[in-house]
């Protein structure tokens, strides 16, 4: 067990200069204003301090991928448990430079060949599971260039859901999201979606092939507008059972959540870079009449 536990972080070693790179194009310059003590450590990288991202789980089985794109401006981060070949969520952003445009999608699923083959989930730990394999950042969310839509497919990006929760409820949500990416409702909008993974309570199987299947999906929204409210800060959460039928898949009001509740549902820190006054503003409540919900 011990030489297994080396192994891994001497892979980590290799590999975490991959992934963590420094960022030449951020808004994030408002984290260093005021006190800030759950941010993410200095040690993991100027890219972890980004606002959408979570607090890094970290520990020697937990990577930080970055994908950028060919311009290096990042297209969406992850964080990947190799024990669990399972990623516990992907954080992205949108604002005028990375949204519009329509660009086809090819449904080419790729390995991600940042994390080490013995890690990575593949084609095969879907053939004949019975689950689809779901986009976390969505192909949609992704239409302003074949690159940015082409890393989306990647492996790592995805979750297994059954096909009528994919195409049911929770691609209702993501159109309801990508419905507040416009220049009228934010200047940028920070997302962060995952599966539940951490415990054995949280999923509903693990499939012979080797898949943890999450019993639970959530979404973390924060937007950053010119309001004089909170900063211009404004944050949502949705927590919802991984299950095949919703009687109406297209009202979302009863899986809206506060962030702080959300939290303690997944036990993940969402935005923890932003300055503490601020976040606990914005986190320990929501207003869904804010974010167009009756």
């Amino acid at each position: 067990m011990q030489r297994q536990t080396l192994r891994s972080a001497l892979l980590l070693a290799m590999i975490l200069p991959l992934c963590l790179w420094s960022c030449s194009k951020d808004d994030d310059e408002q984290n260093s204003l005021t006190a800030n003590t759950n941010a993410n450590l200095v040690a993991d990288g100027p890219d972890a301090a980004r606002l959408e991202m979570p607090k890094l789980k970290g520990g020697v089985v937990n990577m930080f991928l970055v994908k950028r794109l060919g311009t290096r401006e990042i297209n969406f981060c992850i964080e990947w448990d190799i024990s669990k070949k399972a990623q516990r969520w992907t954080a992205f952003r949108w604002d005028n430079t990375n949204s519009g445009g329509y660009i086809k999608r090819e449904d080419n699923f790729i390995e991600d060949t940042d994390i080490p083959l013995e890690y990575r989930t593949t084609y095969d730990h879907y053939r004949g599971s019975g689950y689809t394999r779901g986009h976390m950042c969505a192909s949609a969310d992704r239409w302003n260039s074949l690159e940015a839509n082409r890393q989306t497919f990647l492996y790592s990006n995805m979750q297994p859901q059954l096909y009528s929760f994919n195409g049911g409820i929770w691609a209702n949500l993501e159109m309801k999201v990508r419905s507040w990416n416009t220049a009228d409702f934010r200047d940028t909008l920070y997302v962060a979606r995952g599966g539940t993974i951490d415990h054995t309570s949280d999923l509903i199987e693990i499939t012979s092939t080797g898949l943890r299947v999450p019993k639970y999906f959530f979404m973390a929204i924060l937007c950053k507008n010119k309001s004089s409210v909170n900063g211009g800060y404004k944050a949502i959460g949705f927590y919802m059972e991984h299950r095949s039928f919703y009687e109406d898949e297209k009202n979302l009001s009863p899986y809206i959540v506060s962030i702080d509740n959300l939290e303690r549902l997944t036990g993940i820190d969402f935005f923890c870079n932003l300055p503490d006054a601020i976040e606990n503003q914005v986190e320990s409540n929501v207003t869904p009449a804010a974010w167009g919900f009756q």
